[in-house]
């Protein structure tokens, strides 16, 4: 028993290496860089490849459902689980007040309703700014003989008809821009969440001195990444923001990582905590558990629901369901396994 001990601390003296696990952080800010950059802009590319062929609408939808199946799958095997495991640790759990509730789940559920009220406050504000200014004037047809036979003659029922085609035309497209500006929403909040998880991943990275957890991260956070792009990358094909815009919330997403390990070494060179200090725990379980209640909210509510229950496209083709149904299988599955190892 003595000598299993004896062994336990040797190997983890052996791992705690400073300067070997800052080589592997260094190497690792250039990897999860540059398949962070892959996964976000592969749907981003596929979306611009197939739009304006027949199957652009489809393509988009199967790859925001993969999308779906990743960011649910984040939220509920990876952020949530690390976040209920830093505030239950012995060094959090012996002390008041984190041994006397369960704050995982308050703050979960805090970032759930955070999001929904965003998703209220924004949506109304939309559909205000394009509600404003559309007056519609519809005149009565058949109110008057003397008027419909005047109307009969000069053609002006014709006209009016017209007018009445052009109005729905312009409510369609009203509706439709409301719809796009949704989908961008959906895209910002589900940055905002997603920032959160990786600035996490990176601090947490960036304060370790063992090299033993650091070597086995970086192959596991690079696929971790890639997937996670496609999720958000998917959104963002969608949502049809400029190229500008694009580009910015692709290269936001591909330096979060890098940066939150940049951070993470700072701190730790500073402060002197590791990521198992006490502080560092608390400060990972709170903002694990806001990010993932903003995930869950998201996943759920306005990439699955929305998808599924309210896409005419969807709805009327029972192939296109399927096959959705299988990509979000997918996307859950393979964000899923990369839990073994991140």
């Amino acid at each position: 028993m003595t000598k299993c001990v004896a062994g336990d601390v040797a190997r983890a003296l052996a791992c705690r290496d400073s300067r070997a696990a800052e080589h592997l952080k260094w190497i690792s800010i250039v990897v999860i860089f540059i398949t962070s950059v892959i996964g976000i802009s592969l749907p981003v590319l596929l979306a611009r490849y197939f739009q304006g062929k027949p199957l652009y609408d489809k393509a988009v939808l199967l790859i925001k459902c993969f999308a779906a199946g990743v960011i649910l799958s984040t939220s509920l095997v990876h952020v949530l689980p690390d976040a209920f495991d830093a505030l239950s640790d012995c060094q959090v759990a012996s002390q008041h007040p984190w041994k006397d509730y369960p704050f995982s789940g308050l703050v979960t559920l805090i970032g759930a309703l955070t999001a929904l009220l965003v998703d209220i406050t924004a949506t109304s504000h939309v559909e205000d700014g394009h509600g404003h200014g559309h007056s519609k004037s519809y005149v009565p047809v058949g109110t008057h003989d003397q008027e419909n036979e005047k109307k009969l003659c000069g053609g002006e029922l014709r006209n009016e008809s017209v007018e009445m085609v052009v109005q729905v035309v312009n409510e369609q497209e009203r509706v439709d821009e409301v719809v796009k500006q949704k989908q961008r929403l959906v895209s910002q909040v589900l940055e905002i969440g997603i920032i959160f998880h990786s600035v996490i991943i990176g601090v947490t990275m960036g304060m370790s001195q063992n090299q033993c957890t650091i070597r086995p991260l970086v192959a596991a956070l690079a696929f971790h990444q890639i997937f996670e792009g496609m999720g958000l990358g998917g959104c963002i094909a969608q949502a049809g923001f400029s190229f500008g815009t694009t580009a910015y919330m692709c290269f936001m997403f591909s330096v979060t990582t890098p940066m939150g390990i940049v951070l993470g070494m700072i701190l730790f060179t500073v402060t002197g905590y590791d990521d198992s200090s006490p502080k560092a725990l608390i400060m990972e379980g709170l903002l694990g558990s806001f990010s993932s209640g903003i995930l869950i909210y998201m996943g759920l509510v306005d990439l699955i629901a929305v998808d599924f229950f309210h896409n005419k496209m969807m709805t009327s083709n029972l192939w296109l369901k399927k096959a959705s149904y299988i990509a979000l299988i997918l996307g859950s599955t393979s964000m899923s396994i990369l839990a073994l190892w991140a």
